[in-house]
């Protein structure tokens, strides 16, 4: 959607002249009011406001665009479905507008050999279009190098777990065309630090998940060069050593970097709270882990391989028992205001583990708030939940409304800056 300055008549109508879009926002960072300038997709210019108070306190949050390195699809479409299509694909990217995701890693789970060829080959040709490759920062294949250990599989289907296999991960690697950028491996096989080191040396990063592994195993790994923990807590044994586990162990190895699901029902606040501080922050990654029946009213509903059911409050789990979950209902965006809650952490540190922290895993450049950044952002609400205003991806409005006209701050004009701009909307 294109944003234009209004036209001028005098008589002839004169060609409309385009001009830099204007945001206004308190920063994540530093609560300071700001506008920000917005050209050919960049930011052109950061500006501090003059007004103070009761005229900004309604104002926005703004941050950079949320990273997202686990989803699995949403509202009953699947990134691991022998039915997906680019078209499929693209409708999700889309729909991730609405959370302030402006770059995230689709997820394809344990399956078939056939059907995970055929899902990364999609997702790849999806990336053919220039709009949706810069929006998909890499695929994150979780499976089928699992345990088959019940509790510890998670939602998983175990006829499709399988031992680690090289040949296969290269077969699977072509179908993605080079873009399976995670992979979420059990590490308890005998060959798994000859494969793990393998994986990582061809580029991809390894994570640690639905593993039995034991302390030597899980040292061994990340020796090898596993690098992340996936969903840490989550897809676990329901009865664990209280000592000698593959929790405490990644908790304590400051080379692995914690993927959390941080949703309210995935993990109690005490063990968020547990994490984050025996992690600390700089350690620690917010994933969303929403499935595709993300989106869907409460009740059953069938997916790829097992029914499914969420429930009244929001709680995703395989039908007929409610402890064994099946992903997540609810986007990153509330993971950073329950982390907020549940682990004492500030703004900046939350929306770091949503933005900085993911990026620097994937090797990625995120939005940000300086001259030169890409304006890839999200401008947000935040009071109990975390409530999405307006989403930018390169300069461009896809979610929500933004403004344009002359800096407000020029001239002190600050309290009347509402009245200076013409309001552009999408609605999506």
């Amino acid at each position: 959607m294109g944003l234009h300055a209004a036209r001028r008549f005098r008589g002839t109508l004169r060609p409309a002249k385009l001009v830099p879009m204007q945001l206004f926002g308190r920063r994540y960072d530093t609560s300071q009011p700001v506008h920000l300038e917005i050209a050919q997709g960049k930011i052109t210019q950061v500006v501090p406001c003059a007004a103070e108070g009761e005229k900004t306190k309604a104002w926005p949050w703004i941050a950079p665009g949320l990273i997202d390195v686990q989803q699995n699809g949403y509202a009953g479409r699947s990134f691991s479905s022998a039915d997906l299509t680019p078209e499929k694909v693209a409708k999700i990217v889309r729909q991730m507008d609405a959370f302030g995701v402006t770059q995230f890693c689709p997820t394809v789970i344990t399956a078939p050999l056939d059907v995970l060829e055929h899902a990364l080959r999609t997702i790849a040709a999806a990336c053919e279009s220039p709009r949706l490759a810069r929006r998909i920062a890499g695929i994150h294949l979780e499976g089928p190098y699992i345990t088959t250990e019940d509790g510890a599989r998670g939602a998983h289907p175990l006829e499709h777990c399988r031992r680690p296999d090289w040949d296969e991960f290269r077969r699977l690697q072509e179908a993605a065309g080079g873009r399976i950028r995670i992979l979420t491996m059990s590490v308890e096989f005998d060959e798994s630090p000859t494969f793990v080191q393998r994986v990582v040396n061809s580029g991809t990063i390894v994570s640690i998940g639905h593993t039995a592994a034991n302390s030597a195993q899980i040292r061994a790994a990340v020796d090898a060069g596993a690098r992340m923990s996936t969903h840490l807590g989550n897809g676990s044994h329901q009865m664990i050593h209280r000592h000698n586990n593959y929790i405490w162990d990644q908790l304590a190895d400051d080379r692995l970097v914690a993927g959390l699901i941080v949703d309210g029902h995935h993990l109690p606040p005490e063990v968020v709270k547990t994490f984050v501080r025996a992690k600390t922050p700089e350690r620690c990654i917010l994933v969303s882990d929403m499935s595709a029946n993300a989106g869907l009213p409460p009740g059953r509903h069938y997916g790829d391989f097992h029914e499914v059911e969420i429930l009244t409050n929001g709680r995703l789990v395989v039908a007929g028992q409610t402890e064994v979950m099946a992903g997540a209902s609810l986007p990153i965006g509330a993971g950073i205001a329950n982390v907020m809650q549940f682990a004492g952490v500030s703004l900046q540190e939350a929306i770091s583990m949503a933005v900085d922290h993911p990026a620097k895993l994937l090797n990625i450049e995120p939005g940000g708030l300086e001259p030169g950044d890409p304006a890839d952002l999200v401008l947000f609400d935040l009071d109990d939940e975390f409530t999405v205003r307006t989403t930018l991806v390169g300069g461009e409005v896809v979610f929500g409304h933004a403004v344009t006209g002359n800096s407000p701050c020029s001239g002190g004009a600050c309290p009347a800056c509402r009245a200076l701009f013409n309001v552009s909307r999408r609605s999506v």
